[in-house]
């Protein structure tokens, strides 16, 4: 199993995410900015990030950016999941270095299917 990081400014969703993944036996840590996961992921190390796009501080593209900035997270992947679907976001997120994309509300039997399909 992996070692996650979900970063959303959304209690309730950080929640349902961080159950979700936690019941597939995954070790799940939250952070509710892009600051904020930034700082976590570069004290620690995860196996997949997976982020929101709208939130204060920094948002979940820079955070993409940052962390494919950092050698260590170069090819870790990098779920966005966000109520965000519009084509342009997706094609920003993908040049930014985004793994994949995961429209809100999610299932979340496609949530952990997308995790243990990148985590393999």
């Amino acid at each position: 199993m992996g070692k996650i990081l979900t970063v959303d400014d959304s209690v309730s969703m950080r929640s349902m995410v961080s159950f979700t993944l936690r019941e597939q036996g995954h070790e799940v840590d939250e952070a509710e900015n892009g600051q904020e996961g930034l700082d976590k992921a570069s004290a620690d190390h995860y196996d997949l990030v997976i982020s929101d796009v709208n939130m204060p501080v920094m948002d979940g593209i820079e955070l993409i950016k940052r962390l494919r900035a950092n050698e260590k997270y170069r090819f870790t992947p990098i779920l966005m999941l966000t109520t965000e679907s519009g084509l342009d976001k997706k094609q920003e997120g993908k040049a930014a270095g985004a793994t994949g994309w995961i429209v809100k509300p999610f299932d979340p039997a496609k949530l952990t299917a997308v995790v243990s399909k990148v985590l393999k």
